[in-house]
C-alpha cells in the first residue's frame, strides 16, 4: 500500500510540477550564452521554449526562420539528466537533416545563416542512461531548454555596387 502511495504522489508531483511551468523559463535562465562578437547583440525569439523531459523522450518543435537573418540555437538540461542532450534540425517541407549535433560532438550551440524564409523542425532527445552526476542512478524527469535567438546578417563585401 505505500508503494502504491508513493507511486500517486511522484505522479502528482511531476504532473503538477508540469502544468505549473516548474520548467517554463529554463531556457532563458540557464542556455544564454555571454560572449560573442564586441557590440553584437543577439535577439531573443518568442520561438524559444522548455519542457520537462524524462530519459529517453524526444520531442519536436516546428519554427519559422527568415531570410537575411543570423540564427543562434542553444539547447541545454539540467545537470540531473547529464549533459549529452542531441538535438537535429530538419527541413520542414522537405524532411531534410540539415544539423545533427551527434556527429559535431554534442555540441550544444549552433550559429547559421538563413539564405531563405523556410520552416524547420527541431527534434530534441534527452539520451537513455545513467549520469555522473547522481552516481549512475537514473532520473524521472527534469527540464531542457531550447533558447533560439537571432539578428540581422551583416552585409557583406560591396553592398552597392
Amino acid at each position: 500500500m505505500k508503494k502504491i502511495a508513493s507511486i500517486i504522489f511522484i505522479l502528482s508531483t511531476t504532473i503538477a510540477l508540469a502544468q505549473t511551468g516548474v520548467c517554463s523559463q529554463f531556457h532563458r535562465k540557464y542556455c544564454s550564452v555571454d560572449g560573442g562578437e564586441k557590440g553584437v547583440t543577439w535577439n531573443y525569439n518568442a520561438q524559444s521554449k522548455s519542457g520537462l523531459f524524462n530519459q529517453g523522450m524526444t520531442s519536436k518543435i516546428r519554427c519559422v526562420i527568415y531570410k537575411g537573418m543570423d540564427y543562434r540555437i542553444n539547447v541545454c538540461c539540467e545537470t540531473a539528466l547529464g549533459d549529452k542532450v542531441n538535438y537535429k534540425i530538419f527541413d520542414a517541407r522537405t524532411n531534410e537533416l540539415l544539423f545533427d549535433n551527434a556527429t559535431a560532438e554534442n555540441i550544444p550551440l549552433f550559429e547559421f545563416q538563413s539564405t531563405s524564409t523556410r520552416q524547420l523542425i527541431i527534434e530534441v532527445t534527452v539520451p537513455k542512461g545513467a549520469t555522473d552526476s547522481n552516481k549512475h542512478k537514473p532520473v524521472d524527469a527534469a527540464c531542457v531548454g531550447l533558447l533560439i535567438e537571432n539578428k540581422v546578417t551583416a552585409k557583406q563585401g560591396f553592398s552597392v555596387y
